[in-house]
């Protein structure tokens, strides 16, 4: 009997393994499944975005301007958007202003900080958890604490938030993505390397310098991709919005000031497509709501955009460092 040496036995194994993989069947038609399943939903995706701008591109062609700077009208030829397309930057603004830094801020105490007890893992799991609650259960929690605890007034715009506001608006929306802003966050920091946080130790650094200096300048790209989801859910929400008591009508502010105009009345576009979607003529259905949708779109790509330019502009400093 002849002896195989170790190095013939490791290349026949090899041989039967790469063999064994090219007639991997099982394999190949589970990729296969997937494959179709990417290619359904893109689909599905297409399809809708073609019958959107085929039914709103007449609007934008036959009066761009008009549409866009016009406010919200019962009549067809004067309705436009720009009530809403303030309302919702405005929000966004809000969301921004409040949810970005108590989220990341909880993530890094989480994270760096908090020691690994049993409290701090049942804090992370509800906060898991609340990610996935319905957003028409934020939009009661808005509803019972920042129009009527703190809004007091809800007709004539008293209390902090002046009761049905954009700013009621803006805090409920900003309670809503908190969640996912600290889970994003979370990933990101994680996924930095111990090894760094290490060397700033062996160095001399502080906990804050090193997480100031080295864990959040590398989990900068992790965490914009959060905010780019983030501000997506917060422009595209429309039942919070209602329980609040966003303006689905017609909505006049006059002369108001800055601060008249943010504890008054509001509207957003989600409301605007949702009122025009419900409307009894055709042309409100078939060609304004479209064309809302194609702006509301506009506006969260716009916004996304920024946000992945930032992450981008974080990843190039990353690798050249």
């Amino acid at each position: 009997m002849t002896t195989l040496s170790p190095g013939a036995v490791i290349q026949g194994s090899v041989r039967v393994a790469l063999e064994r993989r090219t007639r991997d069947w099982t394999g190949r038609l589970f990729m296969g499944a997937l494959l179709l399943s990417l290619l359904a939903s893109l689909s599905f995706l297409v399809v809708l975005l073609v019958t959107i701008v085929g039914d709103g591109a007449s609007v934008y062609a036959d009066h761009a301007g008009s549409f866009v700077t016009s406010g919200l009208s019962r009549s067809i030829d004067n309705a436009g958007i720009w009530q809403g397309v303030r309302g919702s930057l405005t929000i966004t603004a809000i969301v921004a202003v409040v949810a970005f830094p108590l989220g990341i801020a909880t993530a890094v105490y989480l994270e760096e900080y908090a020691a690994d007890t049993r409290l701090t893992r049942v804090i992370t799991l509800n906060i898991r958890n609340l990610a996935g609650v319905p957003s028409v259960v934020y939009g009661l929690l808005g509803l019972a604490i920042f129009v009527k605890l703190v809004g007091d007034d809800l007709t004539e715009g008293g209390g902090l938030t002046g009761g049905r506001s954009v700013i009621s608006a803006g805090l409920t929306m900003a309670v809503l993505v908190l969640p996912l802003v600290i889970i994003t966050t979370s990933e990101a920091l994680r996924a930095v390397p111990q090894s760094l946080r290490e060397g700033a130790f062996g160095v001399g650094a502080t906990k804050f310098d090193t997480v100031r200096t080295m864990v959040l300048p590398n989990a900068a790209p992790g965490i914009l991709t959060g905010i780019v989801l983030t501000i997506s859910r917060a422009l595209g929400e429309t039942a919070p919005l209602l329980l609040i008591g966003g303006v689905t009508g017609f909505l006049s502010t006059g002369n108001q000031s800055f601060m008249e105009e943010m504890r008054g009345g509001f509207t957003a576009l989600p409301l605007i497509v949702f009122r025009w979607s419900k409307e009894s003529k055709d042309e409100f259905r078939s060609d304004l709501a479209p064309a809302a949708i194609m702006a509301l779109l506009f506006v969260t790509l716009a916004c996304n955009a920024i946000a992945i330019v930032l992450r981008n502009h974080f990843e190039r400093r990353q690798h050249a460092g």
